[in-house]
């Protein structure tokens, strides 16, 4: 009985000593981006049934590109992960319209003077768990499976002498997908990719990124990637969309 009792004793020592350590180790840390997409999007505004113009943002407003950072932070167990971001979207543009408008049930006569803006807040809030974490393969190799939910809070406005119309978006989008990383060099050198979608009801949107990531003091990361984010929106509140960003960034982030 006591062989039995240590042999089961010295078992659990042994679990603690090996599994423990990668299992529940902790980790929490912070990190800013800075996001250079190019820029691509159609528009429409309908109103009460009545069909608005599809408007090409950039050609037809004077939208151009506009660069912006994003702030996350993060917290682990083992092979859990939490993850909240927030970045701001601010496009705006000022120019005499070449054709008619119709937005939100008003027509910009061609030759009009026309501010127009959208902008919105996105909010992301992630969990990812790590059902394949290989400590020895490489430098270190993760696949986990991602859930998350994308808050989008904005508005877009088009004003001249005559008409100033404004409509809100609030768009909750559930999304899931796949999540891997790469270590290259320990503790120094390693690659990541992530790509989250989901379409619904004619809408959808996917966030994809993929990256190179350097560790050269501890606690301190500089990375940087590339990032392809696009966004269809199919009658939500007489708003039609199919806005595309696509471009690469650069980030710092500090890590416990």
């Amino acid at each position: 009985m006591k062989k039995n009792l240590s042999v089961i004793l010295g078992t659990l020592i042994l679990f603690v000593i090996l599994y423990a350590p990668s299992a529940f180790a902790l980790g929490f840390g912070a990190q800013v981006r800075y996001w250079f997409p190019s820029f691509e999007g159609d528009l429409r505004m309908d109103n009460d049934g009545a069909a608005g113009t599809e408007i090409d943002l950039k050609n037809d407003l004077g939208i151009d590109n506009e660069y912006f950072p994003v702030v996350e932070g993060y917290f682990g167990i083992g092979n859990h992960e939490v993850t909240l971001s927030y970045s701001m979207v601010d496009f705006s543009g000022a120019k005499n319209i070449n054709r008619d408008i119709i937005f939100n049930g008003d027509t910009y006569s061609g030759g009009t003077y026309v501010e127009s803006e959208l902008k919105t807040s996105m909010i992301d809030l992630e969990y990812q768990y790590k059902f394949l974490n290989l400590e020895n393969i490489l430098a270190g190799f993760s696949v986990g499976i991602i859930g998350k939910i994308k808050y989008l809070d904005g508005d877009v406005r088009m004003s001249s002498s005559a008409y100033d119309n404004r409509e809100d978006i609030q768009i909750p989008i559930p999304m899931i997908d796949l999540g891997a990383k790469i270590g290259l060099l320990t503790d120094i050198l390693e690659a990541r990719a992530k790509f989250v979608g989901m379409g619904y009801s004619g809408s959808f949107f996917y966030d994809g990124m993929a990256e190179i990531s350097a560790n050269p003091f501890p606690f301190l990361n500089i990375h940087g990637g590339y990032r392809a984010m696009s966004l269809k929106i199919d009658d939500v509140s007489d708003i039609y969309a199919k806005i595309d960003f696509a471009g690469p960034y650069a980030g710092l982030a500090v890590s416990f």
